[in-house]
Parts: C-alpha cells; structure tokens; sequence
C-alpha cells in the first residue's frame, strides 16, 4: 500500500473511533510493531488534540508528523512507526492515551501531549513508567518538564517568547497601559497570564484591568465592555486559538480599533480563519520563522506544501519533534529502547531544524531564537 493511501486510511480509522481506543499510524516502511523492533525501528506514540478545544492545532500537528516520519524513513537511517491518538484535548483522554502507549503499545517515546493542561495529568505516567515524552507544543513555563528527567521538550517556553515579543511590541507601537483578559481553567492560558503580567512590570506598562473567561465560554462581551471602557492603549490576551478568534472578532465589533497583543496560543491559521479581517494587526511571539532560508526550513516547507498543508509553529513543533527522535536514536547508536533515546537525548545539540539550530538546556527545555509576528493581509508575517 503507498504511503499516501496507507495515511488516507489511518485518518478513516481515527475518523471513526473518535476518542475511544483506536491508533492511527503514520506508516513507515519495513517499521516494526514494537518499541525495539529488531530492524532498527522504533514505535512512537504521538497523543494529539484531533478533537475538542485545541484540534486546530493537533490537525497541524499530525501534519507535521507525517512529514517528519516520511524524511526520516527515506533517510536509510533506523524505521519510526508513529502510533497516532486522539487526547481529545483532555487530561481524561490524555491519561487514558498515555496508559495505552506505556502498557499496551510499549513505545519508546511519546510526543505530545498537545496541551499543557494534558501534560500536566498525563507527563506522570510516562516518568513514573520511565517513558521519555517529547512535549512538542507545551508552553507553560512550569509543570512540564520539571515534572521529572524523562519529560523533554521541543517547543519554546512562554517565558521564552513573550517577554522579547511584548519588548518588540512596545518599541512599535509605544504602549503604556494594558486590559488583559485570560483563560483561568487553563494551565498554558493561566501560565501565559503570569508571563504577561511580568513582562508588562518589566516594561513599566501600567495594567488598568483584568478580566478573566472559560473554555467553554463564547460571549465575551462583558469582558471586553469592562476593559474597552478603561481606554487602555494595548489588549493583552492569553487564551487558546478558538476563543482567541471569537475575542478579537467581538473586540473589533465592540469598537476595538488600537492594538492586540496575544500569547502563543494565537499561533494558528485557524486563528485567523475564523477571525477574519479582526484579526488584522494582532501581534504575537512565536517560535517558529516561517521566512527563515535556513536548508531546514526549506525542507519542512516544501514537505508541507507536497501534503497541500499551509504550515504553522504547531507543525513545525511537530516535524522537529521526530527528526529530534531520530537523531536520539543516531546518537545513541540506533538503540530504540527508552533508556537509550533518553541518553540520545542528552547529546542532541546545535541540530538543523526547522526551528533553527535546536539544543536542549540543562533543564531538558527547548533553546533556540524566538521571532515576533504580526497578521498582515490575512497572514501571519515576520516582524523585523
């Protein structure tokens, strides 16, 4: 069966099952069923958010996997065979995935899970079991990888990002005061929230209110009347990339023409497919350079564009994610076992990735330049 065909059927499969126990595999060539085939090959679990609040982003990132998976394979190094669940964007769905990879599946490693909330329940599992997990897209600065030495991570911290983004920000548009409005029933929008608020102290901005919403929530207008009618100079919003859409849209109509500031969770196309012209101007730190000519980059994107996919930080993240896999298992000699990726880990620095070169910091977080962007023309572009 052809790569194409054999992904055309995994998407039916998980189409179908839905949240319940099924796996999509994202089909690598002579790879093995088991976490140390005997070929070389190793079974990966990716725990993606295909469902629920953050799908648009777990949609980019299988992408972003498929892509990976089909350079490494063809590559003539070791065989990744890519074990795809729905997390449902839930700590419930994340956990239940999670017991599946380490107890029935017997990966060597996990990606994901997509939100930090979900890591937060599931990232235990996979240390108590000794499983190394690579977060490709967890940003809460803390509760992931202090969870313990075999929790990795290959996305940028939100304290990595904001802070520089709000300071390029600033110098644009010379704000002094802000109305922030954040998700508190999330860890990564709460976390986000914590960032902002400092780097607004660092950059002496004063904050005349906070408001605050749920997940669930789509009516945000109290919020926004609240923060509008302070006449601050910058909106300032940590939420997921559906409400963050829905938010700006009823900012715009309640009269919001001044700047947006967002956190990572903004970093989606669907973000500004479904805000439309009001998302127009809004600006964000990301971590990945969509201009960057880096040979890498160039790789990814043409890989993306082959699968008719209009790339984004989220599968980035995730493509970067397996060629780090892959180069574990080079540097530890092509074992697969979990200790052995965990060493391999250890040793992965200065890789060319589509992120940039990517090394990991002592702490086991991602380490490579972040970069600011802004919507212009109904697109994210590169603010120099």
């Amino acid at each position: 069966m052809s790569l194409a065909r054999r992904w055309s059927f995994s998407l039916l499969l998980l189409l179908a099952a839905a949240c319940k126990d099924q796996s999509t595999e994202a089909p690598a060539s002579g790879a093995g069923g088991t976490a140390t085939a005997s070929g070389g090959g190793a079974t990966i679990g990716a725990a993606l958010s295909l469902t629920g609040a953050a799908a648009s982003y777990g949609a980019l990132q299988r992408a972003g996997i498929q892509a990976g998976v089909e350079q490494v394979n063809g590559g003539g190094g070791p065989k990744l065979n890519v074990l795809i669940e729905d997390d449902a964007s839930t700590k419930e769905q994340g956990i239940t995935v999670f017991q599946k990879f380490i107890n029935r599946d017997r990966v060597s490693a996990v990606l994901g899970p997509t939100l930090s909330n979900t890591a937060s329940a599931a990232d235990p599992l996979a240390q108590q079991a000794k499983v190394p997990v690579l977060a490709i897209s967890n940003t809460a600065p803390t509760g992931i990888t202090d969870i313990g030495n075999y929790i990795w991570r290959d996305s940028l911290t939100e304290a990595q990002v904001i802070p520089g983004a709000f300071k390029k920000a600033q110098e644009k548009l010379n704000f002094k005061t802000a109305g922030v409005l954040y998700g508190n029933d999330d860890v990564f929008t709460k976390a986000g929230y914590d960032v902002m608020q400092k780097a607004l102290a660092d950059l002496a901005v004063k904050v005349l209110g906070t408001q605050t919403f749920a997940k669930p929530d789509r009516d945000y207008n109290a919020q926004l009347t609240a923060l509008i009618g302070l006449k601050p100079d910058v909106l300032v919003v940590s939420a997921l990339a559906d409400n963050a859409s829905s938010i700006v849209a009823q900012a715009r109509q309640r009269g919001w023409t001044g700047p947006i500031l967002g956190g990572n969770g903004f970093n989606s196309p669907a973000f500004i497919k479904n805000a439309g012209a009001a998302a127009e101007g809004v600006m964000v730190g990301t971590s990945w350079n969509s201009l960057s000519q880096d040979p890498a980059n160039q790789k990814f994107l043409e890989a993306m564009k082959k699968g008719g996919v209009n790339p984004d930080q989220f599968s980035a993240q995730a493509y970067t994610g397996v060629i780090i896999l892959a180069e574990a298992i080079k540097q530890a000699g092509g074992k697969t076992g979990r200790e052995d990726i965990v060493a391999g880990l250890a040793k992965v620095k200065d890789l060319d990735t589509p992120l940039g070169k990517f090394s990991f910091t002592p702490g086991r977080d991602a380490q490579h330049e972040p970069s600011v962007q802004q919507v212009k023309d109904g697109k994210f572009q590169i603010v120099q």
